[in-house]
Formats: structure tokens, C-alpha cells, sequence
């Protein structure tokens, strides 16, 4: 907006628009800057209104007048700080200086939604803390309860024992697995193990009964102590044997002992740390003992997913079989002529029978004994046995 006062137009620069709006919060401080243009022989002040009325008394302000790019013409600024204390010094304060004028217009910001928002922020943010704290507390246990669930119980795979345990038959290995490892995971949670103190590959070749035990279980899991390394075949090549141990079986599990951890070769280290993604790496310290903590929780993750079933169902692992395999199946399908078998009593296959004794004959001194009768071999059915395990290797085929 101009005018014609001095003879010569008044132009604002500042504001933009002749109508200013503002929304500052409450308790802050504005600074309203008017500058116009003016003639060089002009000298006058601009003036502040609140509402229609004098405002200069109410708030501070300051004018500075400076000359232009040539003598006709000056540039006038005035700067207005207005002090919003209360809810009285918002409002529409104009400045003007003849009868030029431009306006700003103070509103007052909705302190209940910024108060809201800012709730709302907060509340998001302790969800999300509470929410990690959960997951690091809990992250486990949700896991376990999922995998009983939901998991697969890994049945029909013909594996008589859920873990085998490789560890050496030192004082502390041999207590710790025995009277630790062993009865947690059997008594407490129904696992079965099958406990080898012996070198689990104690040539360069593993033998045809580890093979065999190692097939038996689902799991392998070493305790690898200062103990366990000091084996020779630790001690001569453990970088072989330990790719071995990967070939033997599916993520096994490795059990290390903290207060052993620092005294561990550093060759072993790098190797389990380097093959972390195909092995379980657990750690054993002093407050492992207790049945809740994290130690067991993690290694019964690593382990197959138990299913118990009522009283006289036998084991879970005959139940429900689809492939009809005579090594796992009770009551085959085939016809048996001889259902006694060759030791005279039906048994489940993974508990031995007790041997039948033959009886005896009495030959007359100087006679010869009589042939055995093998005649009614051949028409046995053998296929239906389910008293045994057999592994047959590729070199034997």
C-alpha cells in the first residue's frame, strides 16, 4: 500500500502483505519488523495501534532510518517486540506512518492439542521402551512357547535318542554332564541322551559306531573344555576334526565354560566364532544352574521340539508313522508266520530283550552231536523286525 504524503509514494517492503498472520506459542517473545520506503525530505515515525488503540506505552520498540542508493530516497525501519505473558497480548497490532499501514495479526496457539501431541509422543515412546524391555526379558520364552506349539516335532526320522554328548572323561566334564546336563534334560524336560566319553574321532576316519550313534540322534552336542582340547586328536589337527564334527550332524552345539573361555587357543576361538552360523555356540557361567535361566532356555530352543503323549501310548516316535517302515512300525502290515521272531518275545526295538537260552542236550560220550535244525529259516519273515537297529554303510553295499 503507498501514499502520497511529502510528494512522493510511502511503500512497505516489510510486512510482504498488508494482512499478516502469526500463530507464536504462548510465552514466547515477537519481534514485528515494519520498513518502508521513503522520500529524503520525509521525517516522520511509524506508529504502533493494538486493536485500534495506542500500543508504544504496552510494549517496546525501536526506528532506524538510513539513506538509499541515492539522496531522494531513505528506507524506515521499526521493530516492535511484543512480550506474550498472557492471553490479553494477542490481538492485531498495525503500524503506520501517515496514512500508510500494514497489520499483524497475533492468534493464539490451541494449547490443548500441542499438549496432546506432545502426550502422544511420550506415550508412543514408553510403548516402544516397554516393548524392548519385553523382548530382551521375554524373547525366549515366546520363542519356546512358539516352537512347543507350533514347532515340529522332527517324528518319523527313525532316531532313537534326541542328543548325542560328546564330552571327556575328565573330573569336571564327567560331573558337569552327569549330574547336571544329563538329569535337567531328562528328568526336567524328557530328552533322551546317549552319553560317549570316549574320542570323538580319535583317527582320521570316524569308525563305523560312531557313525551308527551319531545316525541314532537327532542332535550332536560337544562340552568343549580345556579338557576336551587337550586330546591328541584335539591337539594334532583340531581344524579337521572340527569340519568333521559339521559333516556328523546339523548345527551342533557346542557347550563352553566361562571361566575357560580366556584360556582357549585362539585357533579354537577364531574357528567357532568364524562358523557361527552353522553352529550353536552356548556359554556356561556361574548363574546357569538355575532351571530359568537363560543358558537352558537356549539350549532347549537348539533342541527338538518334545511331545508327550498319555500313559501306555508308547513312545511318540512308533506313533502315527506314514511310511510304514518295519524298522520303526510295531504291528506291520506284512503277515509274520512267525510272530515270536527268533527270540521267543515281542519287545519295543529300542530295548534289548533278554537272551533265550536253549536247552541243553545231553550226548552220550564218543557220540557225535546232531545237526542244528535251519530248515524253517528261510520261510521267516525278517522285514517286520522291529527288535533292532541296523546301519549298513556304502562300503558294505
Amino acid at each position: 500500500m503507498t501514499g502520497t504524503e511529502c510528494g512522493f509514494p510511502l511503500t512497505f517492503i516489510s510486512p510482504s502483505t498488508m494482512e499478516q498472520e502469526l500463530w507464536p506459542h504462548f510465552g514466547t517473545s515477537v519481534s514485528l519488523n515494519c520498513t518502508l520506503q521513503v522520500p529524503g525530505s520525509c521525517n516522520g515515525n511509524v506508529t504502533w495501534l493494538k486493536d485500534g488503540k495506542a500500543a508504544e506505552h504496552l510494549y517496546t520498540g525501536q526506528d532506524i532510518m538510513w539513506d538509499g542508493l541515492n539522496s531522494s530516497a531513505k528506507f524506515l525501519s521499526s521493530v516492535f517486540d511484543v512480550n506474550l505473558t498472557t492471553e490479553e497480548d494477542y490481538g492485531k497490532f498495525t503500524c503506520q506512518l501517515q496514512n500508510v499501514s500494514a497489520s499483524f495479526t497475533l492468534h493464539k496457539t490451541d494449547k490443548a492439542g500441542h499438549v496432546a501431541a506432545v502426550m502422544l509422543a511420550l506415550f508412543v515412546f514408553v510403548v516402544l521402551v516397554i516393548a524392548v524391555i519385553l523382548y530382551l526379558k521375554c524373547r525366549l520364552n515366546v520363542n519356546l512357547w512358539y516352537r512347543d506349539k507350533y514347532g515340529d516335532p522332527e517324528l518319523n526320522d527313525g532316531r532313537l535318542f534326541d542328543a548325542y554328548v560328546s564330552f571327556c572323561p575328565s573330573n569336571i566334564d564327567t560331573k558337569f554332564t552327569n549330574f547336571i546336563l544329563k538329569p535337567q534334560l531328562e528328568n526336567r524336560y524328557g530328552y533322551k541322551l546317549h552319553l560317549d566319553e570316549r574320542s570323538l574321532l580319535p583317527s582320521t576316519e570316524p569308525s563305523a559306531e560312531l557313525l551308527m550313534n551319531v545316525s541314532r540322534s537327532r542332535r550332536l552336542i560337544v562340552v568343549l573344555s580345556m579338557a576336551y582340547l587337550e586330546q591328541e586328536w584335539c591337539q594334532n589337527n583340531f581344524r579337521d576334526g572340527f569340519f568333521r564334527l559339521l559333516e556328523l550332524s546339523h548345527t551342533p552345539i557346542f557347550i563352553l565354560f566361562e571361566n575357560q573361555y580366556k584360556d582357549l587357543p585362539s585357533e579354537v576361538t577364531q574357528l567357532l566364532n568364524s562358523q557361527k552360523e552353522t553352529l550353536k555356540i552356548l556359554m556356561w557361567k556361574t548363574d546357569s544352574v538355575s532351571p530359568a535361566s537363560v543358558f537352558w532356555k537356549e539350549l532347549r530352543l537348539a533342541l527338538p521340539r518334545k511331545i508327550s503323549l498319555s500313559e501306555g501310548n508308547g513312545d511318540p516316535q512308533t506313533q502315527c508313522q506314514d511310511d510304514k517302515d518295519p524298522m520303526l512300525t510295531l504291528n506291520s502290515e506284512a503277515t509274520d508266520i512267525d510272530p515270536d521272531g527268533d527270540l521267543g518275545v515281542r519287545r519295543t526295538f529300542y530295548k534289548a530283550p533278554p537272551p533265550r537260552i536253549a536247552p541243553v542236550t545231553r550226548v552220550a560220550d564218543g557220540e557225535p552231536a546232531g545237526d542244528v535244525d535251519i530248515s524253517d529259516l528261510g520261510s521267516r519273515n525278517y522285514s517286520a523286525r522291529a527288535d533292532y537297529y541296523c546301519l549298513v554303510t556304502e562300503p558294505d553295499l
